[in-house]
């Protein structure tokens, strides 16, 4: 069986590479923005990373969903405060964000198959 954690991570690192390896200034800003808004702050950055998964579940982005229910795991949320907070995201998208919803559930038990999973 192949696992989809270990090949998303891959595939995201790869991609990452060549787009940073590119040296384009731009999206080299870019991906130092994004780094720099999830650092510690008025928020820390569990609170960041939940608020990161609800906007990508709303604007259905399935690869942003995996990341930040990586990042959110690594943070120490248990299933319970990830579907909380997935349930925020299905409030506020509506319908339409159902099938990322699934994905999001799907993803999260393989995070956990790999890691263990947060008490």
């Amino acid at each position: 069986m192949i696992d989809q954690v270990d090949e998303f991570e891959a595939y995201r690192a790869k991609m990452n590479d060549k787009i940073i390896n590119d040296n384009n200034r731009v999206l080299k800003r870019i991906f130092n923005l994004d780094t720099n808004s999830f650092a510690e702050g008025a928020l820390d950055k569990k609170t960041k990373e939940l608020l990161g998964l609800v906007a990508s579940l709303v604007l259905r982005c399935d690869d942003c969903v995996k990341y930040h229910l990586e990042s959110s795991h690594k943070e120490g949320y248990t299933k319970a405060q990830v579907v909380e907070a997935l349930s925020i995201g299905t409030l506020v998208g509506g319908t339409i964000v159902i099938p990322h919803l699934r994905r999001a559930y799907e993803y999260w038990d393989a995070v956990e198959e790999k890691y263990g999973k947060n008490e």
